[in-house]
């Protein structure tokens, strides 16, 4: 997913620095809560994976071009469930950097844009779970429509900002609000593609409960709260 360059530019890209700096703030606050419950080594080695990972779903996994940005297969929802929300912060904030300074540098002047627009889903993603996911459940035990609640709440927040970044910079045309609704129909098949990833991912996890020990995991893959 990626904000267009041009889409929002002069004084009104301003704002996406203030979302991005309020963003961050939020994210450092997880990252501590983190530290302070799991350790500083989980929250190191967990944004670690999830940062490659992040790298590996923008520039390996299949993305194209549509109406106003990219369709990307971005597994949010997955990071969450392994790894918690602090790593799944850190590594799509970093992985959203590595690759502009390495692959997509015209991506640099949209990365507070392209930030909030992933982190801002997650954090709501995190609310949705702890509201709709019972206490007892593990995150290996959830189903297709538990999954699916996870993934449609990330990815349609993913849809919702760019639709008002878009809306925001080029105003209500009708060639805007067509290429708004291009991109979210497209989304569509990842909404329904990311709920199976997830509980791929997690068959995988409860079938290697060996590592159910490990501090780079997120506590509620294996247990319950």
């Amino acid at each position: 997913m990626h904000i267009e360059p041009g889409l929002v530019d002069g004084a009104k890209i301003v704002l996406s620095y203030a979302t991005a700096a309020g963003t961050g703030a939020y994210a450092l606050s997880a990252a501590w809560k983190h530290v302070k419950e799991r350790g500083i080594a989980s929250l190191l080695v967990g944004a670690t994976l999830t940062t490659a990972l992040v790298f590996a779903f923008f520039e390996v996994f299949p993305h194209f071009p549509v109406g106003v940005s990219e369709v990307h297969l971005i597994l949010g929802s997955t990071l969450f469930l392994l790894f918690g929300a602090a790593p799944a912060a850190i590594g799509l904030a970093l992985g959203l950097l590595i690759q502009g300074l390495l692959v997509a540098p015209f991506d640099l002047p949209q990365y507070g844009m392209n930030v909030t627009t992933l982190l801002v889903p997650l954090f709501a993603l995190q609310y949705v779970a702890g509201r709709t996911i019972a206490p007892e459940t593990r995150y290996v035990d959830l189903k297709y429509r538990q999954a699916l609640t996870l993934s449609a709440t990330y990815q349609a927040g993913i849809v919702s900002w760019v639709t008002f970044w878009a809306l925001y910079g080029q105003g209500f045309s009708v060639e805007t609000v067509t290429s708004v609704a291009t991109f979210g129909a497209a989304y569509l098949s990842v909404i329904v593609l990311e709920p199976l990833a997830d509980l791929a991912v997690l068959a995988a996890a409860k079938a290697a409960q060996r590592y159910r020990d490990g501090a780079w995991l997120e506590p509620r893959l294996f247990n319950p709260a």
